[in-house]
């Protein structure tokens, strides 16, 4: 059961729409189910001799004296509007299940106290089988405002109550930290014209893979431009400095003019002054070069996944919020990089994560510096090898399932449900590509001769992993990599203790698999003396500084596409 407060200043405007045929002629039989005084409640729907403006003068009756008190002024957003919907499945409830329920959500928001005489007028209006609109005056008979502070929370936990006692599906408890869902109104809107999601979606979506990417606020703007986004900054008046922004979508207007949605108002973590947290002002000269070999973002990346495992599990909860949010843009980056068929199941995993990568726990950002700057690497990676890309989506869904873990264990319910379905796209683009890589690797599998010395390590390195390794199919794949690493001056048998003791294997349901890709981001130590080697026999030579090449964000396609 999902309520949604707003609040509005046009009593009769909402009336008209309650009772009037929706927008898509999708209110059938209109009627009020329950109301602060059912018999001083004018019914538009029951009773033909009532009329919408009756109603809208008794419910606004408190507010009229309150503005004559006022000197005529009215009060502020004082229509308070809260839909409650059940969700897709559940059974039908008749008018006076939904009445309990109007009475206890007005109750529980201080709208309405149980036993207050004095309380604000309102009114629930049935129009389908599965909701109804609670609307209320926020004036109180004695002249007072409402209590209705965090009401969309107490909304929400009633809610829960109401689930429990009506055996109607239990949804995850918020925390006031999920995005603004769409409006009817959008959602109509996408519908007409052809658009897979709502402008508020689609926005909300480019904004998060552009901030992935970018490397100050200013680059933030001039890559959402580029994308065809039209973007107003807001302006302080007294300091002159930018203080927030606005979006509109490509074609997306009402009457000639551009519809604009602010930072915020797409998701919490997209307002200015949380950008500015994680996107500081930096000069591009200041910026860092991109690097020699173009296998080390790959590398950077994944050692920086597999550290925040960890950071997880140390009990500081600022700081493992940050690499939470870090990690969002370690998952758009990731499906940025990628290609093949792979690359729409990270991109899913990425949009889902987006709900995962912020609770109401404030994130130590600066904590996972070294996380958020692997990631932004990865956005600028012009190679990606196919055994580095996969442990690297390996490492990813380990740190799904961390946080899902995480999250869970903080009570964090919408949260832990949106890294679990991240986790589910990870899994599928890691199967997608993992399969042909690792067959690949099994049918370039060593001699026997090879392959039993390798066996031999792998007893003398792990005796007590060593026949779960064996018996993983993954296990000539592993002798494949063995070989190679061997080969870029590694000791098998060394290697294999040193990789096993990062982390426990006895969870592992696929030892061998986990073995081969932690091997496979182990850097190669013949490369890197010759880099050593060379570096000290070259004449150093100062650096031209060059600017950093704004990453390629790639144009979505056009908002107009049909479903």
């Amino acid at each position: 059961m999902v309520p949604d407060v707003s609040t509005g200043s046009s009593t009769l405007g909402l009336i008209n729409y309650l009772f009037g045929k929706g927008r898509r002629d999708e209110h059938t039989d209109p009627h009020i189910v329950a109301a602060w005084d059912m018999a001083g409640a004018p019914d538009p729907g029951r009773d033909p001799t009532a009329t919408y403006t009756q109603l809208a003068l008794r419910l606004d009756h408190h507010v009229d004296l309150r503005t004559r008190e006022l000197d005529g002024k009215q009060p502020p957003q004082h229509v308070w509007h809260c839909p409650v919907r059940t969700a897709p499945g559940d059974r039908y409830l008749t008018d006076a299940e939904w009445a309990e329920v109007a009475r206890r959500v007005v109750a529980a928001t201080g709208i309405a106290p149980e036993g207050d005489d004095r309380a604000c007028r309102w009114i629930a209006v049935r129009h389908a089988d599965d909701h109804i609109h609670i609307m209320a005056t926020t004036v109180r008979a004695d002249g007072r405002r409402p209590r209705t502070n965090r009401d969309g929370w107490r909304a929400q936990l009633e809610c829960r109550k109401i689930e429990a006692e009506f055996g109607l599906r239990r949804l995850k408890s918020g925390d006031l930290t999920a995005p603004r869902t769409p409006t009817g109104a959008e959602r109509a809107k996408a519908e007409r014209q052809g658009w897979e999601e709502t402008a508020r979606e689609w926005l909300r979506e480019q904004a998060y893979a552009v901030a992935a990417a970018v490397r100050n606020i200013d680059e933030y703007f001039t890559v959402l431009r580029s994308l065809g986004i039209q973007v107003r900054p807001r302006i302080g008046p007294e300091t002159g400095e930018v203080t927030g922004y606005s979006l509109a979508a490509p074609g997306d207007t009402a009457n000639g003019e551009p519809v604009w949605y602010g930072g915020s108002k797409l998701a919490p973590d997209l307002s200015y002054n949380r950008l500015c947290e994680r996107l500081p002002t930096q000069d591009v000269a200041d910026r860092p070069q991109q690097v020699a070999d173009p296998v080390e973002p790959w590398h950077r990346a994944e050692t920086a996944i597999r550290d925040a495992q960890t950071v997880l599990a140390s009990g500081d909860d600022a700081v493992a919020q940050g690499h939470l949010d870090a990690f969002g843009d370690a998952l758009h980056n990731l499906a940025l990089a990628t290609n093949g068929e792979h690359r729409a199941e990270l991109q899913a995993a990425a949009r889902a994560f987006n709900r995962a990568r912020r609770s109401a726990i404030r994130a130590d950002h600066q904590a996972a510096t070294a996380l958020r700057e692997a990631a932004k690497e990865l956005a600028y990676a012009t190679h990606a090898p196919g055994g580095l890309a996969v442990a690297l989506i390996f490492a990813a869904l380990h740190l799904a399932r961390a946080a899902a873990k995480w999250h869970e264990q903080h009570g964090h319910e919408q949260q832990a449900a949106a890294a679990e379905e991240a986790l589910r796209h990870l899994q599928a683009g890691y199967q997608q590509t993992a399969q042909p890589v690792l067959a690949d690797l099994t049918r370039r599998a060593p001699s026997a001769t090879t392959t039993n010395r390798f066996e031999q390590d792998l007893r003398a390195a792990l005796p007590y992993h060593a026949d779960r390794v064996l018996a993983d199919a993954a296990w000539p794949a592993l002798t494949t990599t063995l070989a190679r690493a061997e080969t870029a001056g590694h000791n098998p048998r060394h290697l294999l203790a040193e990789v096993a003791a990062r982390r426990e294997l006895d969870s592992a349901e696929r030892p061998a698999e986990v073995l081969n890709w932690r091997i496979t981001v182990q850097p190669n130590r013949r490369a890197q003396a010759a880099r050593s080697r060379s570096s000290r026999i070259t004449t150093p030579v100062t650096p031209t500084p060059q600017p950093t090449p704004t990453p390629v964000i790639e144009r979505p396609a056009e908002r107009g596409r049909r479903r």
